[in-house]
């Protein structure tokens, strides 16, 4: 790999949950991410000496001890917040399971129910991970996830290039919610690398093992 940074104490900005886009007060769209990915990376960096700052959607996840904890709800809370640490932080991982989609205009009350249909009208969300590639520094790293049910590599690997990443992880929609995983990992210079099945415990650490070594 080429190296950007010299080993050491190395400041993560690590993303984690899935955002929640609401429709009114009360509900909202979201998706089936526990959130336990991106606190085992914080949880690995940390045990590995570097410094985290971990902006998290709602979890059940308990925070780890010595990150620095900034929680959000919505697609664009974390956006901000990622916007707000980027300049600081050595490496991104966005690890959250950001939406898509948003909510066009979502009701200031509580929708009432009735016996005809409801149509809810989305837009896209910003794009996280495209804006944090084109702000990097050259010393910055910046590594994306790609959940993926078909051709797996071939559209992380777009992903990678489109989004001029340093890392891209791709991994299955079975990863959703599970304490074990297995992932394929691939950088600009190096060819795939996959890690078997393991908790995603062991899989952070080898992630930021790797990280390390960029």
């Amino acid at each position: 790999m080429h190296s950007k940074k010299r080993p050491g104490s190395l400041r993560f900005l690590i993303t984690a949950g899935g955002t929640r886009e609401y429709i009114d007060p009360v509900r909202f769209i979201s998706n089936a991410s526990s959130g336990r990915t991106g606190f085992a990376l914080a949880r690995a960096a940390l045990k590995a000496g570097h410094k985290v700052t971990l902006v998290t959607a709602p979890t059940a996840q308990r925070p780890p001890n010595g990150a620095r904890i900034v929680k959000v709800k919505t697609a664009a809370e974390m956006f901000e917040a990622v916007k707000a640490h980027f300049n600081k932080c050595d490496c991104l991982i966005m690890a959250a399971a950001v939406a898509d989609y948003t909510v066009a205009k979502p009701s200031r009350t509580k929708f009432k129910k009735t016996n005809k249909s409801l149509t809810i009208e989305l837009k896209p969300t910003s794009d996280i991970l495209k804006w944090a590639s084109r702000h990097k520094t050259r010393s910055q790293v910046v590594v994306g996830f790609a959940l993926e049910d078909q051709a797996i590599r071939e559209r992380a690997e777009k992903k990678l290039k489109d989004k001029n990443l340093d890392m891209i992880i791709a991994n299955s929609p079975a990863a959703i919610g599970s304490d074990k995983s297995t992932v394929q990992i691939k950088t600009p210079h190096t060819k795939w690398l996959k890690l078997p099945l393991a908790s995603k415990t062991i899989i952070a650490r080898q992630i930021i093992s790797l990280i390390e070594s960029i």
